[in-house]
């Protein structure tokens, strides 16, 4: 091991991330200091930074998925999806503007989110059985903002920033799971009034469900439960867009309304 290597810690890692979003200053990859960073020491990073969050006052609502999408993992140079943390500091309430002054380069993209009725626990669980525990479907918007430069990192990186975890919103339209066709909701994502991408929920792993049940077993495998009553962010829907001060971001789904952030 280097020198450089051997000052990384869990809790080192955690504290530079947290430094970083607190002073609004990116940094290169931590793996580029940390070769030796795999992906289970960054879920521990990841847990001990929003434990850090927790004992400050924040509480925990959920969890979001990152990187389901194709479209997100190309553009991100990884290939598989990720798990992370959701607290109610990240809520925007509708109508809101994004906090860009909080935030270092946020983006934004369109989610198909799950509130729970029924705790789910894994591994074994699939998409069927997963979507059984869903109370309700929304749409949403997701503000990501790497703490890495140029959102450039590997998956052990994202993981341990808790997937670039921000702010989101989620749409006044509530909708029985049941009685949609998830993988064919269409959602159309204009900037400023233009469309720049389209997606459907088949872009989230096939489906919506099957993100909800890679994220249950993954948890499930640490030993860990989604609670009834929690958030689930499925995942991007598109690539991320880039969002400033007066610009709008809207996702129109077909059968989930629509929903908007304006850059603050």
């Amino acid at each position: 091991m280097t020198e450089e290597a051997a000052k990384w810690t869990i809790e080192s890692a955690a504290e530079l991330l947290l430094r970083a979003e607190r002073e609004r200053k990116d940094r290169p990859r931590i793996t580029s200091e940390w070769p030796q960073l795999d992906l289970a020491t960054a879920y521990l990073v990841q847990d001990r930074l929003v434990g850090r969050k927790v004992a400050d006052g924040e509480k925990v609502i959920g969890v979001k998925l990152g990187l389901t999408s194709r479209a997100k993992q190309e553009r991100m140079g990884v290939a598989e999806p990720l798990t992370a943390w959701l607290t109610d500091k990240m809520v925007l309430q509708p109508g809101t503007p994004v906090p860009t002054d909080e935030l270092i380069h946020p983006r934004v993209e369109p989610e198909i989110v799950f509130v729970l009725g029924e705790r789910l626990a894994g591994p074994g669980v699939t998409a069927a059985s997963a979507m059984s525990a869903v109370r309700s479907v929304y749409s949403g918007l997701e503000v990501i903002d790497s703490r890495y430069t140029d959102f450039q990192f590997t998956l052990a990186d994202v993981v341990a920033d808790n997937a670039s975890s921000a702010r989101f919103v989620i749409g006044g339209v509530e909708q029985d799971p049941r009685e949609l066709d998830l993988a064919a909701e269409a959602c159309r994502l204009r900037v400023d009034g233009r469309t720049v991408d389209t997606a459907t929920g088949a872009a989230v792993q096939g489906h919506p469900a099957e993100a909800l049940a890679l994220a249950v077993n993954s948890l499930g495998e640490r030993g860990i439960e989604l609670e009834a009553g929690w958030i689930v962010l499925t995942g991007g829907m598109t690539d991320a867009v880039t969002i400033g001060p007066g610009q709008q971001v809207t996702a129109e789904f077909s059968h989930l309304g629509s929903v908007t952030v304006t850059g603050g």
